[in-house]
């Protein structure tokens, strides 16, 4: 909340502010803060009228379906089923194309994609070829 608020929200200092302002002026200020106070009344009137008009229509047209022997629910089940996400499809993981030892000695593979394996590349910058490699 701002000073100012604050200030309109605490009688004391309301009053010890008031002290020192003239009464034209602050009647000026009760006018405008009179005219705020009216038009947030008025938008909160106005939301509430709206969310009525919205809860009779709903309500209305429940009573048709009702009317017309469908069960809301029945219907809302109906929809959803249409609108499913489907699942990803997962393809097959690759073959490993290249076989290589790492630097502890381990035996390993690779696809050929993705980030080139450290003994590979330290391999091919020694003078070897990637068909070396290959399975």
């Amino acid at each position: 909340m701002s000073n100012a608020l604050q200030t309109l929200n605490n009688i004391r200092t309301l009053r010890a502010q008031a002290r020192e302002t003239s009464l034209e002026q602050l009647e000026d200020m009760l006018a405008k803060l009179t005219t705020v106070i009216d038009e947030f009344r008025e938008e909160q009137a106005s939301v509430i009228k709206e969310r009525e008009a919205k809860q009779a229509k709903l309500e209305a047209i429940r009573a048709q379906l009702l009317e017309d022997g469908i069960d809301p629910q029945e219907l809302l089940n109906g929809l959803s089923s249409k609108h499913k996400v489907k699942a990803k499809s997962t393809r097959e993981a690759r073959p490993a194309k290249y076989k290589y030892t790492d630097e502890q000695g381990n035996e390993k593979t690779w696809t050929g994609q993705g980030r080139t394996p450290k003994a590979i590349a330290d391999a091919i910058a020694s003078g070897k070829k990637l068909q070396d490699f290959e399975i």
